[in-house]
């Protein structure tokens, strides 16, 4: 199998291949959000950004090839990484102690994992709406950070294209494609990936929270990048 080079670490990789994809099948994590193994790249999170001949790129889009050296775990890095996430929690309303997904939110994970002390920045105070209008599903716009995970979940996991992003820039936002705008009159059902996959409690099934107990929820015994390793390994044992 061809090679590259992260960080000096020699990782083999299959034609076709993104950087992300080999990084993380050598067992090798590179912090991302918006990324799922499940669907197409979409770069828009810029966590996993590494530099190639001097050039940041998204590792999620970029091929790899063979003899290419990547730098990915420098301190500018790292540094521009916890600045993204640091951003991503004053943009909106993020109480992690009062969230029901605490513990098992991917975006708190990410923030420990990159030694995120504070938010640095001054709060937006957004304000946002919530439609609890669903009998199963909740959505509080509060907590979306735009990833789009949701909206490539619900077209191409689910058939149903329930969600969308309306609006641009810090004025965009998570709209609902049904005829009244509200999840009370949409597809959406709580087994459905668009559910499932949202890295924050931005959508969650209702009736669920606080199931579990502080120490053994998700992230609490083991770092984020040991978990989605395993899940990625586990996932590529099953699907190939």
């Amino acid at each position: 199998m061809p090679t590259f080079f992260l960080d000096d670490r020699e990782v083999a990789f299959k034609e076709g291949q993104t950087i992300l994809q080999a990084a993380m099948s050598g067992g090798h994590y590179i912090p991302h959000l918006c990324w799922r193994p499940e669907l197409d790249p979409h770069s828009s999170c810029r966590l996993c950004t590494v530099i190639i001949n001097g050039r940041p790129f998204s590792s999620c889009t970029q091929p790899a090839l063979k003899g290419q050296r990547v730098e990915c775990d420098t301190e500018a890095l790292v540094a521009m990484r916890r600045a993204v996430t640091q951003m991503l929690f004053i943009e909106g309303n993020h109480h992690c102690p009062a969230c029901e997904k605490s513990g098992r939110c991917k975006l708190q994970a990410t923030a420990y994992l990159l030694g995120m002390q504070n938010s640095h920045f001054s709060h937006q105070f957004p304000v946002r709406t919530r439609d609890l209008s669903h009998p199963t599903v909740s959505l509080d716009r509060d907590r979306c950070i735009r990833c789009e995970i949701c909206v490539r979940a619900s077209r191409t996991l689910d058939g149903k294209d329930v969600f969308a992003i309306d609006g641009r820039g810090i004025g965009s936002g998570l709209a609902v494609n049904s005829p009244s705008g509200l999840l009370k009159d949409s597809e959406i059902a709580p087994e459905d990936a668009a559910v499932r996959l949202c890295p924050t409690g931005a959508l969650m099934a209702k009736d669920q929270g606080f199931e579990v107990p502080i120490g053994d929820r998700l992230y609490d015994r083991e770092p984020l990048s040991v978990v989605e390793l395993r899940e990625y390994k586990a996932r590529k044992a099953l699907h190939g």
